[in-house]
């Protein structure tokens, strides 16, 4: 079979292909693409069901590190005020699996977007190859219905006027016969009337769900990002509630990652099944939607020189069909125009008809030439299976590295907001900031006499004295004339 224009399968569809495939019971299966069996839907759900293995296992790991963590944790000892050894080192590494979350973000953008640009260009090849369709079918009618009017018309009329003479009437009728049996021929090149396959509501349905799923990945993306942003946030301010909202986020993150994964793999194998060998399962899919002929599917799907024009004939007999009715018609003028002067009228808007016919004509043969359709099919397949499935690796990808980072955060954040110092400790608070808990001036001055009072060195000999706290609030007070400086 030739291939299309421009298309061979990459190395990407050739390495996807050639993974093996297994149905439930892991037995093998073959690796054409036949999506109407039901050994081969298993293989691909099978496919996607290890994207939820790894869910599960990472799940798993992240539960069993997390009790780990909280049961197996040592004490602390009281009154400790620096960080356990190994602090930085968790912050660090939660920060570098969010950049690396982030990184994988815009890997998703640029496969998202290539996802589109194949599906754009697919459903772009669909639109222009109805347009060549509809041009066919508008120049068939166009040319039958001026033939047929040619022969209600000018040939009626010119045999009422040629009545007398036989010969001349026989000749004007031979014109009627030749006209009707090229506008029978012409009826048989209108190839896709009456079919009830539609290129442009096959491009329209594509696009369609290529719009719900742009923008489904687009949201997901936005949500990761988002995530990663404000996780990064609450670390560099240490705020325990956005980090403990931003992982229950992260979490769910997590599961839609995994599962965007085994979408993206299950579509990829599929997709490489289909690109290794597009043209039979085309051909086939096509004859059974539209009941084609297999001449003329082979011919535009294939277009090469084992297969013939299956509309050669037709074209070939119009052609000197029309041939014969410039002569007859020719012929006519030169006979029966100086003895008929009125069938000079007639005879020349006949000639004005059968010109534009045979313009129509020489269009008609370019249009029902493969080239047109057969490139249109090659530019469908292009988009397909280079730039969509490139899009679909490249979405794979993000999926993977943000199932990865966001499992190494999860395990990370519970050790990194245990190291934030609690919200009660006011010993590290900034007086000037409006929005930290100040303590009171009164509890202050107390705190300070109470220093000053209970310290040994403050007695000349040493010795500690009890002091009320009635009395320290005496004595700081200036407005007590018996408040003075300690003896």
């Amino acid at each position: 079979m030739g291939a299309p224009p421009g298309y061979r399968p990459s190395a990407w569809v050739h390495l996807l292909h050639q993974l093996p495939r297994a149905d439930f019971q892991l037995r093998p299966v073959p690796s054409g693409f036949a999506p109407q069996e039901q050994e081969y839907q298993q293989a691909l759900l099978l496919v996607a069901a290890l994207a939820g293995l790894g869910l599960g296992l990472s799940l798993i790991f992240i539960a069993v590190y997390l009790i780990r963590f909280c049961c197996c944790r040592p004490p602390e000892p009281p009154g400790a005020k620096s960080p356990p050894p190994g602090g930085g080192c968790v912050t660090w590494s939660c920060i570098a699996a969010l950049l690396v979350g982030c990184a994988g973000i815009g890997i998703g953008f640029y496969g998202n977007s290539e996802t589109s640009d194949g599906v754009s260009q697919l459903s772009s090849a669909l639109l222009h190859a109805n347009h060549t369709l509809k041009a066919i079918d508008h120049l068939v009618l166009e040319m039958v219905e001026r033939l047929g009017e040619a022969v209600r018309t000018e040939l009626t009329t010119l045999e009422e006027v040629l009545t007398q003479r036989t010969e001349l009437v026989a000749a004007a009728r031979g014109a009627r016969r030749q006209a009707e049996a090229v506008a029978q021929q012409l009826q048989g090149l209108a190839f896709w009337r009456g079919v009830p396959l539609s290129p442009v509501q096959v491009a329209e349905d594509v696009s369609y769900v290529e719009e719900y799923r742009w923008l489904a990945y687009v949201l997901l993306l936005l949500l990761e990002l988002l995530v990663c942003l404000f996780t990064l946030l609450g670390l560099a301010k240490q705020s325990k509630w956005l980090v403990i909202v931003m992982t229950v986020m992260g979490l769910l993150v997590l599961v839609l990652s995994w599962g965007s994964m085994g979408l993206e793999a299950a579509t990829a194998v599929g997709l490489s099944d289909f690109c290794s060998s597009p043209d039979m399962y085309i051909l086939n899919l096509t004859q059974e939607e539209t009941g084609l002929g297999s001449d003329i599917l082979n011919y535009y799907f294939l277009c090469n020189q084992e297969v013939s024009n299956p509309f050669q004939q037709r074209l070939t007999l119009s052609q000197r069909a029309l041939a014969n009715i410039h002569s007859q018609l020719q012929g006519l003028e030169r006979e029966a125009v100086p003895q008929f002067p009125s069938a000079q009228k007639p005879l020349l808007s006949l000639e004005e008809t059968l010109n534009t016919t045979e313009g129509n004509l020489h269009q008609l043969v370019a249009l029902l030439h493969c080239r047109g359709l057969h490139k249109d099919y090659g530019t469908a397949l292009r988009g397909l299976c280079e730039d969509a499935l490139e899009g679909l690796l490249f979405l794979l990808l993000f999926s993977l590295l943000s199932a990865g980072a966001l499992a190494t955060a999860l395990c990370s954040l519970p050790r990194a907001w245990a190291l934030f110092p609690p919200s009660d400790d006011y010993d590290d608070t900034d007086d000037d900031d409006p929005f930290s808990p100040q303590v009171p001036p009164g509890i202050q001055a107390l705190r300070a006499v109470a220093v000053i009072y209970l310290s040994p060195s403050s007695r000349p000999d040493g010795r500690l004295f009890p002091i009320s706290v009635s009395s320290l609030a005496a004595r700081e007070d200036p407005a007590n004339p018996a408040a003075g400086p300690p003896h």
